[in-house]
């Protein structure tokens, strides 16, 4: 396997090889994968959002949204169009400019972090060799927006939401990174194809949520933060603060805010699928069932059907993620302020560092059972 292919080499090279120049090529390739992400992303957003509320409802022993479309399936459709439609409302005190940019950063990371996610071995839109590095950094932008919103909307609610995003952030950003910074060394690369490769091996065996139970915990509690999902929604906590930092939001500002909030939940399942489920790969090694069947894995209709595996296992184990996500919105009560930040700083910050020297001692120790 050759984890340095990707879509775009594979686009590029194909365009190429009809006698387009490369720099032509290139310029094709830019817009598409804007247009994959947005696509992926939008859909993955309006299944969450049907999801939310069929979930919800189970939870409280209601029929939830029925008749909308077959099992209410046209609800966030009907959600996207409410509010494209509603008027959007700059209070008149508050800062027009900040007001109007705050919203656009908090969403743009969050998509640009789906162009590191992996479905596949080929199925990436571009394979950074520090895919994971790009995704931490590019979340720890999301505060800045929210507090930015927060600051300008000229509210106390909206400014106390977005000092509490940032507060928040800070908490859990560091045992995020020592989470990531063990699955790191265990595959030697922080690139999200090779994490997930170093998976391969042994089926369900050799997932790294056996190696990194610890980490894999730190990681989805902090995930869950920096979603903004009960039990850690404080910058919005509705009996407190209204709406937090969009309390003065409407129209398509606040949709943003919506949409990057399900984005980001979809982001941090498919993550939590690539670092610690094995990604791509099905419980049964794919060479094994091949091997059953009598098949060779080089055959063209064996790799189609082994890439829409792929594609199948990501989504169902992400989306078996965000059920869990829900589960615990409907199902744990909201965490004080003062709680989250203890539990960040006194608990999974010196349970991140244990975790690490652990890992790097057993890679030490056993460099075979940890990619080393």
């Amino acid at each position: 396997m050759n984890p340095g292919i990707d879509l775009q080499g594979t686009f590029i090279q194909s365009v190429k090889d009809l006698g387009v120049p490369p720099g032509t090529a290139k310029v094709l390739w830019m817009p598409l994968p804007m247009v994959l992400m947005l696509i992926g992303a939008t859909v993955g957003v309006l299944v969450a959002t049907w999801l939310e509320r069929k979930i919800s409802a189970a939870v409280q022993q209601r029929i939830g949204p029925e008749y909308q479309g077959p099992f209410g399936l046209l609800v966030p459709v009907a959600d996207g169009l409410k509010l494209v439609f509603k008027e959007d409302i700059v209070p008149a005190k508050a800062d027009p400019w900040l007001f109007t940019i705050g919203p656009i950063i908090v969403v743009l990371p969050v998509f640009l972090s789906y162009l590191i996610v992996p479905f596949g071995q080929n199925i990436i839109i571009t394979n950074v060799s520090m895919g994971v590095f790009l995704w931490i950094a590019l979340s720890s932008i999301q505060p800045i927006g929210l507090l930015m919103a927060g600051y300008a909307s000229n509210n106390k609610y909206a400014l106390l939401g977005g000092l509490r995003a940032a507060a928040q952030s800070i908490s859990y950003e560091i045992p995020l990174a020592l989470s990531v910074l063990a699955i790191a060394m265990m595959s030697n690369s922080l690139s999200t194809v090779d994490i997930v490769n170093q998976q391969s091996n042994f089926g369900i065996f050799g997932w790294n949520i056996w190696r990194q139970p610890l980490g894999f915990m730190i990681f989805w509690i902090a995930a869950l933060a920096e979603c903004e999902r009960l039990p850690f929604d404080l910058p919005e906590a509705e009996e407190e603060l209204v709406a937090g930092y969009q309390t003065e939001y409407s129209g398509m500002k606040f949709a943003l805010f919506y949409l990057s909030s399900y984005v980001n939940l979809v982001l941090s399942a498919l993550l939590v699928a690539i670092l610690y489920l094995g990604g791509w790969h099905s419980p049964i090694p794919i060479h094994i069932i091949t091997d059953w069947f009598g098949v060779s894995e080089s055959d063209p209709v064996i790799q189609v059907v082994t890439a829409g595996i792929g594609i199948t296992m990501t989504v169902i184990k992400a989306y078996l993620l965000v059920f869990l996500a829900i589960l615990i919105r409907w199902t744990v009560p909201r965490v004080r302020i003062d709680q989250l930040l203890d539990l960040g700083w006194k608990f999974l910050l010196p349970i991140g560092l244990v975790n690490l020297l652990l890992t790097a001692a057993f890679k030490l120790a056993f460099p075979f059972a940890f990619g080393g």
